[in-house]
């Protein structure tokens, strides 16, 4: 209003000038000037007054953003979403105003519209992004140049990961480093989170309690453990020629634990054999009946030492109560459920994990989750586990068609899925899976043919890589059905990809880029069309 104020004036004064001048100096020459010089004047004034607008609005517009953090989130299993919008739910309640976006559907200049963000980033596979990521990766992180488009950016990230793998937390970093490149500033350093660790968690959420004025809220907790019994124990590829694949079926503490999507991951706690722990006593000269305390319960010494990390041999003269508090626990296995709660029981896939080792019995050992759960302990033996959502690979709910592909023990994510197709009576599922030998490998095959015979798996294609033939690979199905993986896209099918990280996967991936496009392959993804759960 000022500023037209001031203008106004001016114009009219001119306009009556002009007039005065038409007037005084009748010509139609000098009338013709005087009207192109109001005009011009006139339209300076509007150029004026909507310049002074637009900078009001672009103040305005900044100021929002500055008020506003972005909270984006590359998540694989679905833990870095549900902390992104706890995140969200922790400065809202502060006062802060937030927006929560996937990474991958944002750009180099979204980020730029912003002056504070937040990322909360897993890192899968050898140190590489999760899948929802890629478009970015691709887009925004391997882009060059550029160096200074950020630098009116302050961020802060928390990086997920597992200290199992090498590459630990190696695309959080990544991402810090790629910002900073931009002169984007730092508010604090990164996070890393190993496995869900509550400690760092905690120190997450005070970096949130200084964004919105130090309001807090109550720690953040794990989902808690629950006592599951070992009911059955199926071996499922006898004379196979590799490591035994045994379907286990764990029965649930109460009707309540019975609660979980297909998709959703068993995180399993390993336990060390009876005979290791006793070996471990014997040679510090310990006794395992000692009572100690640990997870803040009263437990037998041997007990405790099941679920820790045992060093090598040492002289140290500590008390039992003293070992246990010094031990780290062992770290989680994640499986994917193979059963839906109607099923009354929670049911896994667990391939035997062997590796030579001359000093061990038979000449190898066991892995330590798969060893527990497929041989040493025995039926009615306690299974403590928890479930996590595994938000990731939930499927939709609407009946579209679904494309599920997988290898190996990666059937077991993918029987969930079709198991609960079935109760919703969704028929068009169409399952490509691969093993090594129809004769000992075809899991679940009597299950699957009723399925299929049954009207519910519209199409089967099943590859086995050591009976020859010229489709060895579940990829090499997957092209070999190129029309009709077109066809099912169109009609607006999701891809389930369930199984080994290397081989089966990334070749899945190459088939799928290649039939239907990276553009279109982006696109799936971050419609949550396409869909992994690898390991």
């Amino acid at each position: 209003m000022k500023a037209r104020a001031l203008i106004s004036a001016p114009c009219v004064a001119w306009t009556l000038a002009l007039a005065s001048a038409a007037l005084a100096w009748w010509s139609p020459l000098r009338l013709v000037s005087a009207a192109f010089v109001l005009l011009a004047y006139c339209a300076a004034c509007v150029a004026l007054v909507a310049q002074h607008r637009r900078r009001a609005r672009g103040v305005a517009s900044q100021t929002a953003r500055d008020d506003l953090i972005l909270i984006a989130y590359a998540s694989q299993t679905g833990f870095a979403e549900q902390l992104a919008k706890e995140s969200a739910a922790h400065l809202e309640a502060g006062g802060t105003r937030t927006r929560v976006a996937s990474l991958g559907a944002l750009t180099g200049a979204d980020l730029a519209a912003h002056s504070r963000a937040l990322f909360v980033v897993s890192t899968t596979g050898e140190g590489e992004a999760p899948d929802q990521a890629a478009p970015f990766v691709r887009h925004a992180l391997r882009a060059h140049g550029m160096r200074d488009t950020l630098a009116t950016l302050r961020f802060g990230v928390l990086a997920l990961g597992d200290r199992r793998y090498r590459d630990y937390c190696a695309f959080g970093h990544r991402l810090s480093a790629w910002l900073i490149d931009r002169r984007a500033q730092p508010m604090f350093e990164t996070i890393e989170v190993n496995n869900g660790a509550a400690a760092a968690l905690h120190a997450w959420q005070a970096q949130l309690a200084g964004l919105c004025n130090g309001v807090t809220q109550a720690a953040w907790s794990a989902q808690p453990d629950s006592v599951w019994t070992l009911d059955t124990r199926t071996l499922l590829n006898p004379g196979s020629a590799g490591a035994g694949a045994y379907h286990l079926g764990l029965l649930a503490p109460n009707e309540a634990a019975l609660d979980w999507r297909a998709g959703d991951i068993a995180e399993i706690q390993p336990r060390h054999a009876r005979a290791t722990v006793q070996r471990w006593l014997d040679a510090h000269g310990l006794d395992g009946a000692a009572n100690v305390h640990c997870e803040g319960a009263p437990v037998q010494f041997a007990d405790a030492l099941a679920t820790r990390c045992l060093p090598d041999v040492e002289t140290t003269g500590q008390s039992a109560q003293a070992w246990i508090d010094r031990l780290q626990p062992l770290a989680r296995r994640s499986y994917s459920i193979a059963s839906v709660p109607a099923d009354g029981r929670l049911e896994l896939l667990v391939r035997q994990a062997r590796w030579a080792d001359c000093g061990a019995p038979g000449g190898h050992r066991l892995g330590l989750a798969s060893g527990w759960l497929t041989e040493h302990a025995g039926q009615g033996e306690a299974i403590t586990l928890r479930v996590r959502p595994n938000r990731a690979f939930h499927a939709p709910g609407d009946d579209r068609p679904l494309i599920l592909i997988g290898n190996g023990t990666g059937l077991a994510g993918l029987r969930a899925h079709l198991k609960s197709r079935v109760r919703e009576g969704h028929a068009r599922n169409w399952l490509i899976f691969g093993e090594r030998n129809a004769a000992h490998d075809a899991f679940y095959r009597d299950e699957i043919e009723h399925w299929r015979a049954g009207g519910f798996i519209e199409r089967l294609d099943q590859v086995w890589s050591r009976d020859g033939g010229e489709l060895r690979y579940v990829q090499d199905a997957l092209l070999a059905a190129r029309t009709r993986l077109l066809q099912w896209i169109d009609e607006g099918a999701s891809i389930y990809v369930c199984g080994s990280l290397k081989g089966m996967a990334p070749a899945v991936h190459e088939t799928l880029a290649r039939v239907l496009g990276q553009a279109r392959l982006d696109a799936l993804t971050l419609e949550a069309r396409y869909r992994r759960d690898v390991y």
